[in-house]
């Protein structure tokens, strides 16, 4: 429970800087503009009036997330940060929910002794979203459900806010996924930046600016890119990560007959 709900009034402070560490949705993947994209970050940091610290990646795993990046945003001492990493840990086959708990609890530690204020996200079921053979979308997910008891023990240990992607507003609705229903869509992108401004706020932050749910400054996407990323990308992808989860989609079919 929040301490606003416990009635509790906390000491404002101010984010000067945010740090934004992990996967392809931190980078903003999903959110494009002229140049590359936008996403999460830039637009929480606007909301904050801070200056971003984005060391996030594509296909970064969480422990990724400790040994290449956390230690940039380190030195630069930030004053809020978020961490969105743990959905390519459980696409593939050497998935192990006791080093990722290592490894995150690492990441919030360190990142809390150097004055920063947390934010994680919990996941939501991304078989919802992304189409794909009902045994890959029962062994994704048992991952993610592991993963979310991961950044729950993480929490509860370090105290660190908590953004939980499933009970945000509209989670599954088609506005708020991409072209390749992998990551959040300009919509998606503002709903995110939306949420962990209100974690933050909880602990006294100051927003400068509530983020607008308004998409704008944003590409259009038309039916072409939709068909383009599922030949180019899409099918590509799938197969891939197929294959890197058939031992688990075999233990699916096992376990379900017995």
């Amino acid at each position: 429970m929040s301490v606003t709900a416990l009635g509790i009034t906390p000491l404002t402070w101010t984010a000067t800087r945010l740090a934004v560490l992990g996967d392809s949705t931190g980078v903003g993947v999903g959110d494009p503009v002229a140049g590359g994209w936008r996403g999460v970050g830039a637009l929480l940091a606007e909301a904050l009036g801070a200056v971003e610290h984005n060391v996030a990646f594509e296909g970064a795993r969480v422990a990724c997330v400790r040994g290449r990046q956390l230690p940039l945003v380190l030195e630069g001492r930030p004053d809020a940060a978020i961490v969105i990493a743990g959905m390519n840990d459980t696409l593939r086959s050497d998935f192990d929910p006791v080093r990722l708990q290592e490894d995150l609890g690492h990441i919030v530690t360190r990142l809390q002794a150097s004055g920063a204020r947390v934010v994680l996200a919990r996941y939501h079921d991304h078989g919802r979203v992304f189409r794909m053979p009902s045994v890959l979308k029962r062994a994704l997910k048992k991952r993610i459900d592991q993963l979310n008891d991961v950044i729950d023990q993480v929490q509860a240990d370090t105290k660190a806010g908590l953004l939980d992607l499933d009970a945000i507003p509209g989670a599954y609705e088609h506005a708020v996924w991409s072209v390749d229903r992998l990551h959040p869509s300009e919509l998606g992108h503002r709903l995110l930046a939306e949420g962990f401004a209100a974690r933050l706020a909880e602990t006294g932050c100051a927003i400068s600016t509530p983020v607008s749910l308004v998409c704008q400054g944003g590409r259009r996407i038309t039916v072409a890119h939709h068909i383009a990323w599922l030949i180019v990308r899409g099918i590509p992808w799938l197969c891939r990560r197929g294959r890197d989860l058939l031992p688990l989609m075999v233990r699916a079919v096992v376990e379900r007959r017995t």
